[in-house]
């Protein structure tokens, strides 16, 4: 009984230290994990095509962790919330922003994370959240999707049926054009020819012009000293012309002082009797040419005798 007793109580400690063994590792691993890992999330506003459960979160493109929830947001369906399990080292700051990537043309999609300046704060630090919420950005995807939606709406408004109707109005117009000109071929070159003909007419005009103006650019300098020769007798003549006017108006200077001074003044009333003297011999003219006799002899012109 002894015996049998002893292996029983050996067998309960073995079986409690186990217990008690599994339970410290699943401790420890809880707590390696707790301090391993951080959880944030990120709302985005535009589908998440490509992107699962368990796809990878890279930092400027490096690993960092995996998606673990993917849900829409209860609030507003158009939204879609994506937890993210990150390596506890990884430098998420207050100004990170997160977006849509992929990997390449056929590759899944990834959650790209950049920017997070040195002197920004830590996100799990600054967030007063339970999970920190990871800014987005609009991810190239999207942008290329929002460029084709605006081409294609302008592509739409540009083949309108009533553009379209214009355009089919133009090209015929350009077709009845075209066969205008075909039909006036002949005139056309004929009007090229009058065309090149006045050319070579302008051309062999402006050859005798250029004659003409080269000949007399030749007459013009062969005469242009003798020109210059008279012209600098003429000038020498002036200046002689003006020495002895100039020694004149020195050497009579008195005189012409005297007369400004005096002759002048008298002028004005040598021109009043001036002009007194030619009306009274005005009045003598017309005295003599209405009467002579009597103002000739004083009296009235004899009668004639008229016999009877």
């Amino acid at each position: 009984m002894e015996t049998k007793a002893n292996y029983v109580l050996i067998g309960a400690f073995t079986l409690i230290v186990g217990v008690a063994l599994l339970a410290f590792g699943l401790w420890a691993a809880k707590y390696s994990s707790d301090r391993t890992w951080q959880e944030y999330r990120v709302v985005f506003t535009e589908a998440v095509t490509g992107l699962s459960v368990g796809s990878p979160v890279q930092y400027n493109g490096i690993a960092v962790g995996s998606i673990t929830e993917l849900t829409l947001a209860p609030d507003d369906p158009r939204k879609v919330i994506a937890k993210l399990r990150l390596n506890s080292t990884t430098p998420v700051k207050t100004d990170t922003t997160a977006k849509l990537a992929i990997t390449s043309l056929t590759g899944p999609s990834i959650i790209q994370l950049s920017g997070g300046s040195p002197q920004a704060t830590a996100l799990a630090v600054a967030s007063k959240e339970p999970i920190p919420t990871i800014a987005t950005a609009p991810s190239a995807l999207q942008n290329i999707t929002d460029v084709a939606n605006r081409v294609v709406e302008r592509m739409d408004e540009l083949l309108s049926d009533e553009n379209v109707g214009k355009i089919s109005a133009t090209l015929s117009h350009l077709e009845t054009i075209s066969g205008g000109l075909a039909d006036r071929d002949k005139g056309t070159q004929a009007l090229l020819v009058e065309a090149r003909d006045a050319a070579r007419n302008l051309n062999a005009t402006l050859n005798t012009a250029n004659g003409a103006i080269a000949h007399l650019d030749q007459n013009v300098l062969r005469q242009l000293p003798a020109t210059l020769d008279k012209l600098d007798t003429s000038l020498s003549k002036l200046d002689s012309a003006a020495g002895n006017a100039d020694a004149i108006l020195g050497e009579n200077r008195a005189a012409i002082n005297s007369f400004a001074n005096d002759g002048l003044a008298q002028l004005g009333p040598t021109l009043t009797e001036l002009r007194g003297l030619i009306r009274d011999l005005r009045r003598v003219s017309d005295r003599l040419e209405n009467n002579p006799a009597r103002y000739l002899l004083g009296r009235d012109a004899p009668k004639e005798f008229e016999p009877k």
